[in-house]
């Protein structure tokens, strides 16, 4: 595997898929039952996208298609994502999927900067993807470039001290327990700044 190794296990991991493909709904009666759950009215909630009102009203009542524009403003509005628009809600499917990793038996993939182990590995078609990683890297110079892929990461230091580097902001310095919540699509690097390889968590999410 290659330094920019996370974007090929994401890959992988997303290619499991999810599940099943959920059904997709009628695009009207989604939006208002979105709308309803948040107890909005429909001026609230057009406001909430930056809408119209006459054209919110128009998408409940399958009166007109909206632009990929107007999916976008609508699922900002709600808070959401724009697939989860047209997927029925999970609630009351239980599955009772479990898998446990016990310490150290994760799936290892070394690479020159990091030493991953991927946590939950026996689990496929997974939502998110847990690693534990050791960080070799002491420089920004041994990355080939940012690392960047689709998603949002959550970060958190296990052992050793961080410097964590983002596209778009200075480079943070964290220690044991700290932790860090950031878009995956920003180009970010992790370097251990300690005297022995520092050890973090890593989750990605695959949706």
């Amino acid at each position: 595997m290659t330094q920019s190794d996370p974007k090929t296990l994401i890959r992988i991991a997303r290619e499991n898929g999810p599940d099943e493909a959920a059904a997709p709904l009628d695009l009207g009666v989604r939006v208002r039952e979105l709308r309803k759950a948040r107890d909005w009215t429909l001026e609230q909630a057009a406001s909430q996208a930056g809408l119209a009102r006459s054209t919110l009203s128009k998408i409940e009542n399958g009166q007109m298609s909206p632009t990929y524009d107007a999916l976008k403003k609508l699922a900002v509005g709600l808070e959401i994502s724009i697939p989860q628009l047209f997927t029925p809600p999970q609630t009351g499917q239980i599955n009772g999927r479990l898998a446990v990793t016990k310490s150290g038996q994760g799936s290892a993939q070394a690479t020159v900067t990091y030493e991953h182990e991927l946590l939950a590995d026996t689990l496929t078609k997974k939502q998110m993807l847990p690693y534990r990683a050791r960080v070799r890297a002491r420089n920004m110079s041994e990355f080939d470039g940012w690392v960047r892929h689709d998603g949002e990461e959550f970060l958190y230091v296990l052992t050793g001290v961080i410097r964590l580097y983002t596209e778009f902001y200075e480079p943070i310095e964290m220690r044991r327990g700290d932790s860090a919540y950031y878009d995956a699509t920003m180009g970010h690097n992790v370097v251990s700044v300690s005297a022995e390889d520092a050890n973090i968590l890593w989750v990605t999410s695959l949706v």
